[in-house]
């Protein structure tokens, strides 16, 4: 398969690294360039944005887009990863009748925005050139650095006994880089509880949705069967369509397409954002808006070959 170019949309399934859903789709597309645009942790299942080919150079873009996740934080018990997949280490009976839906609302309100979060030892964070998942492998503990993370919404679900501990469900939007794991930890803490994350489902990533994703299974028993799987392939201009747009007028199209600045008469778009920009339905190209002595003008980030 040549010439494969967009951006695929798999429902990662659990027992899966993201790095193995990229391997998979080299082995399909049959092409090198392939990058995801935000790891999930083997447990956790759901979207995962999969750029093939010349969309590999979307990936900085889409990797900074909010996240939306399914979540559901046990109370009661805390592990070694922070999440089921851990060893327990502290186990407490919670009171369920304490646990209710208006002091989870009021506990939500009070993280939504800006905050800071430690990463967990068992993550892929680089802490002096290694990864912190493998100290964590070999018994060490290291001090790691909080990171301002973002959240956006936490709306509850649901609230379930289950013996001496409570499960709850709950939807969070939040920016990118923010864990799950961590923010469970946190809320049971606020509410005098050793906690974990139980169950985690990535429902939305940037502008693809839960609905979109095909599962990695049937994209690999169609291939089988011979069918055309590039039809799966979300395209490049699709892929940024978030992105305000300009047409470029005719007589500018070459100098666009050769890397060089234009002006962007019209515009209105804040400076140091980015912009599109486009020959008809052609994408030239990835711009940052920029002012000069003639007012805003696009400075060229990524510009694509005219197959794109």
């Amino acid at each position: 398969m040549s010439n494969v170019n967009g951006v695929l949309v798999i429902d990662k399934p659990a027992g899966m690294t993201s790095h193995d859903c990229v391997a998979r789709i080299r082995r399909l597309y049959g092409t090198k360039k392939v990058g995801h645009t935000g790891t999930l942790d083997p447990d956790v299942t759901g979207v995962l944005p999969i750029c093939v080919g010349h969309a590999t150079r979307l990936v900085e873009y889409l990797q900074e887009l909010p996240k939306r996740y399914d979540v559901v934080m046990r109370l009661g018990s805390s592990t070694t990863t922070e999440d089921a997949s851990g060893e327990v280490v502290e186990q407490a009976s919670v009171d369920a009748a304490s646990i209710t839906t208006e002091r989870i609302q009021a506990l939500f309100e009070s993280f939504l925005g800006e905050m800071e979060q430690v990463p967990p030892m068992f993550s892929a964070v680089k802490v002096n050139g290694k990864r912190l998942y493998d100290l964590a492998r070999e018994g060490t503990v290291i001090e790691r650095q909080a990171r301002k993370v973002t959240l956006y919404e936490l709306t509850l679900h649901k609230i379930s006994v289950d013996g001496d501990t409570v499960d709850v469900a709950f939807t969070c939007t939040c920016s990118k880089g923010t864990y799950m794991r961590t923010l469970c930890v946190d809320l049971g803490r606020a509410l005098g509880y050793p906690a974990h994350m139980k169950l985690l489902r990535r429902i939305k990533s940037g502008p693809f949705q839960e609905q979109e994703a095909i599962p990695l299974q049937q994209i690999e028993e169609q291939a089988v069967t011979g069918e055309d799987i590039s039809r799966y392939l979300v395209s490049i201009p699709q892929a940024i369509s978030f992105l305000p747009s300009f047409q470029v007028k005719p007589e500018r199209i070459k100098a666009v397409r050769n890397g060089l600045a234009t002006a962007l008469p019209g515009v209105t778009t804040e400076e140091g954002s980015l912009i599109c920009l486009f020959a008809g339905e052609e994408l030239l190209g990835i711009h940052r808006v920029c002012r000069g002595d003639k007012g805003l003008f696009a400075k060229p980030e990524k510009v694509f070959p005219a197959e794109v």
